[in-house]
């Protein structure tokens, strides 16, 4: 071969190489490899979220605390292996209270029988957050796809990298940073507190426990909210199993309401009040509110696809996953 030739094959093999480690994500992504995928998945949703409407946040909280370990890859669905005696993300403290594992097995499983090894479970969690959301009359937001999925997942780095409830703001935007998503995206994406519920453990110390002496209360909470949260819901500090609305009386509707509660004083976390505490994202919030929810929804689902777009693996990073709690033999 000529020297010709053969600078030229080597540069053919290195484009290549390049374009596959440079793959964007892209709408349609399985067009031609499983063009029925979309549907399956969205039908999936649509048949099952009206019959449990709560589950639609818990698989939103799902696709969040997924891209911010490692990105968008599904290392948070890995389960612990004997063989590699790893404690994955599953187990972490922000993740013990995770559902909707069972219900992605269950699109996977539809999918893997319509296109066996082609979708990856890390774009089927990022589809279903988005599905779901709908299903409940939220926003729709564009979902490129092609991510792969990822072959590791550590407990630490879920402790380490998700932003827990009891966050201020300079940790809150730190976190964010981190990931590329700015102040506005903070309060854009906090708005997703709209619909779900939460444990009583996440927000207690607020009640009973805040400056570390058992009795003393945060005062950035609406007292009168706080005392009716203490009679009604939680009882006591050590109360690990009540569950109380996010969004209290419009907890399963996408609208509004949240950001309207924030400036009453009334977000259930410290991470929920802490948006209120500078001047930038109370104004966020304040035009937020007094626009339309019209304009909210398109703002929302704008910081949704840039959060999908965290951190992902294409082209021939990664793996696609037979199944979404094991990484492939």
């Amino acid at each position: 071969m000529s020297t010709f030739g053969l600078s030229f094959l080597v540069f053919c093999i290195l484009g290549i190489f390049l374009d596959a480690s440079h793959a964007q994500l892209q709408l349609n992504f399985y067009a031609k490899s499983c063009p029925k995928a979309e549907k399956i998945i969205q039908d999936y949703v649509q048949k099952h979220i009206p019959k449990a409407p709560s589950l639609a946040a818990a698989l939103l909280r799902l696709h969040f605390h997924d891209c911010f370990v490692r990105g968008c890859d599904a290392s948070v669905l890995l389960n612990f292996t004997s063989s590699t005696k790893n404690q994955t993300e599953k187990v972490a403290i922000p993740n013990q209270t995770l559902r909707g594992f069972s219900f992605i097995d269950g699109v996977k499983k539809i999918v893997e029988a319509e296109c066996p090894g082609v979708v990856s479970c890390a774009d089927i969690v990022t589809l279903v957050a988005r599905d779901s959301v709908v299903a409940t009359g939220g926003p729709y937001w564009n979902v490129p796809t092609g991510r792969r999925d990822g072959r590791i997942s550590n407990a630490s780095e879920a402790l380490a990298n998700i932003p827990p409830p009891t966050s201020n703001l300079s940790s809150l935007q730190t976190s964010f940073a981190s990931k590329g998503l700015d102040l506005k995206d903070l309060v854009l994406l906090s708005g997703a507190h709209t619909i779900g519920v939460s444990h009583c453990s996440s927000f207690s110390t607020r009640l009973y426990n805040f400056t570390g002496v058992l009795g003393t209360q945060d005062p950035s909470l609406d007292s009168e909210y706080a005392s009716n949260l203490k009679v009604k819901k939680c009882k006591s500090i050590n109360d690990n199993t009540t569950i109380v609305e996010m969004d209290p009386g419009s907890f399963r509707t996408f609208d509004l309401s949240y950001y309207k509660l924030l400036l009453k004083r009334r977000g259930l976390f410290q991470s929920d009040a802490a948006l209120t505490t500078s001047a930038t994202t109370k104004s966020f919030i304040n035009q937020l509110v007094q626009g339309s929810l019209k304009e909210f929804s398109a703002e929302f689902a704008k910081a949704m696809e840039k959060m999908g777009r965290i951190e992902v693996k294409t082209g021939s990073a990664g793996e696609i996953r037979k199944k979404c709690a094991f990484v492939n033999n």
